[in-house]
């Protein structure tokens, strides 16, 4: 269920109830305080004694005719000054019989006291607009209690179902009708909602923004603070609010409630934030989304996107976790996103006058010190962003290229370095490649023997290396030549021969491709 924000009416202001059809039809004129016209009004109270500032308790537009006031301008004094006391929100006086004129000493304490002061020249029956103010407060009021069990049934039924972060932050933003950011402490971007480009909008200066505004609001910026047990971790911040603040801060509340909630049930600050790495390089990598539309999320993001080069990497191995301790051991800025097939997504930013190629190697040579590392794939770097997607499909395709190799990768491998099997693996999908590589294999895969298949794999990878290949297999030369000879009968081809060996090494690799 979503209500419409546009039902929930903001707080009914003096400018506005003055605005009312009702009111003008009794010719309203403001004689004193036109400058605090847009005091909320709370309630509306029909009172005609004298000491009626001691029974409000502020924000009440006070209706009276002043038939208690007249002929005695000290009452008159005092009763404008007792409802500034009070904090009224405006006096209005209908003029008739005891005051047929606007009262000049009501006028001047009015206006010393910056209290708005209304005279009606045709007077109409006040119990015709305290019920019109008074219907529409109350209808202000049960949308408000309305907004908030909406949204704390909607937010709850997401959490109970296992709903990422990013679902709860939409269904936030679906309520509000503005972009929805979360960040922590530092400022730093976790997670947004709202229609992209509003929300660019709002991202393109972040943090200057962010840091500017401080904690106050203002403006439809309504923040609410993040955190449980003792403990502050981030903000939620509702970015250009149209509706009334009151009700704002009451859906801002709701959503904050329920984000800490999703996060003691599972979620973490940390893993906010790996979402937020994820879902931007995700879409770097797909190129659904154009690049320039996704600086304002990089920069928020807590990357350094100004003049700046930009390595992509892909890394076969290390966890996540291990990957974002590195980088923070070495100071080094980037960001990390888990891809499928157990390849994890690294694209780090460096100052221009720093060597791309020596930090990279640093980068790699560190993480093989915190533990085993399969494959570090590096694409050339990147000065300019809009080509750090192309980078990240470089990076990716290396990875997979060198993936399955019999040998023992470089410390980063580039796209120079998988040579053959790079190309075949861009072709791996052609028919006639998958064709070819069925034909020229199909004596082995007929009989599915993958031990025959990785000793073909090895000797033709070490360039037909006996030795090499013997050691590398652990078995004696003697019987790697029977295991060569059975794998040449099977096939009918000579793998001494460098033309035959040439064939069945691309068809090898095609056919590992399309496994992979």
């Amino acid at each position: 269920m979503t209500i419409a924000l546009e039902s929930l009416e903001p707080a009914l202001s003096v400018r506005q109830v003055l605005g009312l059809e009702r009111v003008l039809a009794g010719e309203p004129e403001v004689v004193a305080g036109a400058g605090h016209l847009d005091r909320p009004v709370r309630w509306v109270h029909v009172a005609e004694a004298a000491d009626v500032g001691v029974m409000l308790s502020g924000g009440e537009m006070v209706l009276t005719t002043g038939v208690l006031l007249a002929g005695d301008e000290h009452k008159q004094a005092e009763y404008i000054r007792s409802l500034h006391r009070a904090e009224a929100a405006a006096v209005v006086l209908g003029l008739g019989r005891a005051f047929p004129a606007p009262p000049d000493v009501m006028r001047r304490a009015a206006e010393r006291c910056g209290l708005p002061l209304v005279v009606l020249h045709r007077p109409f029956p006040f119990a015709e607009l305290t019920e019109e103010v008074q219907s529409r407060l109350v209808r202000r009021k049960f949308a408000a209690v309305s907004l908030s069990e909406a949204v704390r049934t909607a937010l709850t039924g997401l959490i109970t179902a296992g709903a990422p972060l990013q679902r709860l932050l939409d269904e936030v933003a679906q309520h509000s009708g503005c972009p929805v950011v979360v960040t922590n402490l530092a400022h730093r971007v976790l997670a947004t909602a709202g229609e992209r480009p509003a929300v660019d909008d709002v991202l393109r200066d972040w943090e200057r923004i962010a840091r500017q505004a401080g904690g106050r609001e203002g403006d439809g910026w309504i923040r609410a603070e993040l955190g449980g047990r003792g403990e502050r971790w981030g903000r939620l911040v509702l970015c250009g609010f149209r509706g009334d603040t009151a009700a704002g801060r009451l859906l801002t509340d709701r959503a904050a409630e329920a984000l800490v909630l999703h996060r003691m049930l599972g979620g973490t600050a940390a893993s906010w934030e790996e979402q937020s790495a994820q879902s931007l390089l995700t879409d770097l990598v797909s190129g659904v989304v154009p690049p320039r539309q996704l600086l304002p999320r990089a920069r928020a993001a807590g990357l350094p996107v100004n003049r700046r080069t930009f390595v992509p990497l892909v890394v076969r191995g290390p966890d996540r976790e291990r990957l974002d301790r590195v980088l923070r051991l070495i100071g080094l800025p980037g960001l990390v996103a888990e891809l499928a097939d157990d390849a994890t997504a690294v694209l780090l930013s460096l100052a221009r006058d720093q060597d791309a190629e020596t930090l990279t190697g640093h980068f790699a040579a560190r993480l093989r010190q915190e533990g085993p590392v399969a494959v570090v794939a590096a694409a050339a770097p990147r000065p300019d962003w809009d080509d750090v997607p192309a980078g990240l499909r470089e990076a990716r395709h290396v990875a997979d290229a060198v993936a399955g190799s019999a040998l023992e990768p470089p410390p980063v491998v580039r796209l120079k370095d998988v040579h053959l099997r790079g190309l075949v693996r861009l072709l791996r999908d052609d028919p006639h490649v998958q064709s070819f590589a069925e034909r020229e294999l199909a004596g082995l895969l007929r009989a599915a023997d993958e031990d025959l298949l990785a000793v073909l794999r090895t000797y033709l990878a070490t360039g037909r290396n006996k030795s090499l290949t013997a050691q590398l297999h652990h078995v004696s030369r003697p019987a790697l030549y029977r295991r060569l000879e059975a794998i040449q009968a099977r096939l009918g081809a000579d793998l001494d021969d460098f033309e035959q060996a040439a064939s069945v090494h691309i068809a090898l690799l095609a056919h590992d491709a399309q496994q992979g």
